[in-house]
């Protein structure tokens, strides 16, 4: 409901209704497309064209077999048509398309009035063409005490032996990179006759936008990021965990009547992770066969659980915090019900050729891994914020990047950053450093925000806007309320 009415108010502002007109359709087409109607999931519609190009799948490899990428283009519908806006989502592993037809609909709408709007589905991903899932022979179990370095040894066998098969079945991993990801949007800039290309991304698609300044700067006119993820930031900083729960903790403090109930955040969780390697949980969860799954629950169990519920402050950050609150009070209720809905199995590890590749390409340097490393000892969340990286670090011959891809490079490019400050995913610290090499950067915070702020307020939508214009943007600060405090307040 809350998304619908940010849609509703969004479209209310801004004029974004769908359109069925065909006066808002470009003349101009391009080379392999062709005119749909685009629908958006809540039955919004609106006219696009769905097109495509071939590329290499490896730059690198002159014997490269041609792999297509996909892509929904919103044509313009304002006077001064500029550069197109290439959105790039988030994963790796995300659908632009799909991402198009969800909660930012409003938003690929709304920009048109500045340029077409490009929903592209990167090598790879959603109706690109990609490989299978690759199920391995490996698997962890539900019932047994497992080591941290089991966990790791397991994902690494499974990495090997699903990049071999992807291999037998004639792609080249080695293709699947970020530098090759970025030369794709040159390729497609190409495809466009356009001299400069503009990039709009959050989280990994920030990291693509980020990787193309420094490949081919001279080509992009104006970048719009949102939860920066830099070039040697695939794995995030444990210490920044405890900051980032300091913040939550801030915020429970505003409100007196939660405070006896929640207390030290921090301390509880220490406490509860303790509890947990001491003494595993034995859990039954009822499967939708009317079966029962056996579950150890165990301490990496809980670490990867809050990994995953902390990107934004909404009710799955209250969830988190009511299960590390009930685990500490001997109930076991409230982590059955969300175990419930399989976020573990007993299945073989499997992966996805796109998500895996790109975050083992993309890698770590040695300084910052050691970092990492040190910090994750006595991290909250250890080091599976960014699982299964670094785990996986290096583990398919010839991927990496290198040292020389995470190290950027000095930019001119007009960039707008939009910053939550309750962002649990890219932390506001790591935000920072991500884009410290840019010189015509405009930050926004976005106070109470989490990761996927694009429509936590129309203000967002409005920041774009002006940026676009290329006005001068005054309001570096916008304010939301952190929906998780109605939802703890909900719970008690």
């Amino acid at each position: 409901m809350r998304h619908q009415f940010l849609f509703l108010l969004l479209c209310a502002t801004f004029s974004c209704v769908a359109v069925d007109s065909q006066k808002t359709l470009s003349p101009e087409t391009f080379n392999n497309e062709k005119a749909i109607i685009f629908k958006a999931n809540d039955g919004q519609e609106t006219d696009a064209f769905e097109g495509f190009i071939m590329v290499d799948e490896n730059r690198n490899n002159a014997k490269s077999r041609k792999i297509r990428i996909n892509y929904v283009r919103f044509p313009a519908t304002g006077t001064k048509k500029g550069s197109p806006i290439i959105y790039l989502a988030g994963g790796p592993g995300g659908s632009g398309i799909a991402t198009a037809k969800w909660r930012r609909f409003p938003l690929f709408v709304a920009l048109r009035e500045h340029a077409d709007v490009i929903a592209l589905d990167q090598r790879g991903t959603g109706a690109s063409e990609q490989m299978p899932s690759c199920q391995s022979d490996f698997s962890l179990s539900l019932t047994e005490k497992i080591t941290p370095l089991k966990v790791t040894n397991q994902y690494r066998q499974a990495a090997i032996v699903c990049a071999a098969d992807w291999t037998k079945q004639g792609a080249d991993v080695l293709g699947y990179t970020t530098v090759q990801n970025a030369w794709d949007l040159n390729d497609l800039r190409q495809h466009f006759s356009a001299e400069k290309i503009s990039l709009w991304g959050i989280s990994y698609g920030s990291h693509l936008a980020l990787s193309a300044i420094s490949l081919f700067e001279q080509h992009i006119d104006k970048v719009i990021i949102a939860s920066a993820e830099g070039l040697d930031q695939t794995v995030k900083l444990p210490n920044n965990t405890a900051l980032y729960f300091q913040r939550v903790q801030q915020q429970i403090k505003l409100h007196s009547e939660l405070t006896p109930f929640y207390g030290d955040i921090v301390l509880r969780m220490q406490r509860v992770h303790q509890q947990l390697q001491d003494n595993p949980i034995a859990l039954q969860l009822n499967k939708k066969d009317a079966s029962v799954l056996p579950f150890l629950f165990q301490k990496h169990h809980m670490q990867l659980l809050a990994s995953m519920m902390i990107a934004d402050p909404n009710q799955y950050l209250a969830m988190l915090l009511n299960i590390y609150r009930d685990i500490e009070n001997s109930n076991y209720q409230s982590v059955t019900k969300i175990l419930e809905r399989g976020m573990f199995s007993d299945e073989k590890i499997s992966f996805k050729l796109m998500s895996m590749a790109m975050d083992v390409a993309s890698g770590i340097t040695p300084s910052r891994l050691q970092k990492a490393s040190q910090q994750a000892q006595n991290g909250l969340l250890g080091n599976l914020l960014n699982f299964p990286m670094p785990h996986l670090n290096e583990v398919i011959n010839g991927l990496d990047l290198g040292d020389d891809f995470r190290q950027p490079k000095l930019s001119s490019v007009p960039v707008l950053l939009l910053t939550g400050t309750l962002d649990g995913r890219t932390y506001v610290e790591g935000q920072k450093q991500a884009v410290a090499h840019l010189n015509n950067l405009t930050q926004i915070y976005v106070v109470n925000a989490g990761h996927n702020l694009f429509t936590s307020t129309p203000e967002v939508l409005n920041s774009m806007h002006q940026f676009l214009n290329g006005e001068k943007i005054e309001r570096l600060e916008i304010k939301v309320e952190p929906a998780f405090i109605e939802h703890l307040k909900q719970s008690l």
